[in-house]
This record gives C-alpha cells, structure tokens and sequence, in this order.
C-alpha cells in the first residue's frame, strides 16, 4: 500500500537525496505497518520526533507503535521547534 511521508524543517536531512527538497516521499508499505515502523526505518532520532500528524490529526507518543497505516495516509513529522 502507498503512503505520503513528509519530513520539516531539519528532519528532511532524513530523507532520500532526491526528494529533500519536496520534503515527501510516497512510500510503499506493507499493510499494518505502524508509525514506529516508518519512523525506525529512517533512523529518525527520537528527541527529533515531535509532532506527528496522520492525515492532519495528532498522533500522540503512546500510540505511535500501535496506529497502524492504510491505503493513502499522509504521515508528517516535525522536530521540536524553538524561537521567540
């Protein structure tokens, strides 16, 4: 199944080469994959993981290993983000 992943601000340094500048990916995935799945196969750092969205609604931390993916979701992550 197919998935949009979206990386921002210096997480998109995570993604392939090719597609940084677009910042997302469109990713095959096997069914049931978790959040957690794709967040590891990246080798995303965890304190780097803050906010995560699946199709624009909040996913909390606690359920990150368990929500499972469908057909067409868009996962985004965003890093911690400080300024003032």
């Amino acid at each position: 199944m197919n998935i949009t992943f979206k990386l921002f601000a210096t997480l998109t340094d995570y993604l392939p080469a090719e597609v940084r500048r677009s910042n997302q990916i469109v990713m095959d995935v096997a069914s049931g994959t978790t959040i957690m799945q794709v967040i590891d196969s990246f080798s995303l750092p965890p304190k780097l993981v803050h906010l995560v969205l699946v199709n624009g609604k909040y996913i909390a931390p606690e359920d990150r290993g368990t929500h499972a993916l469908v057909e067409s979701d868009v996962l985004a992550i965003w890093p911690p983000v400080a300024g003032g």
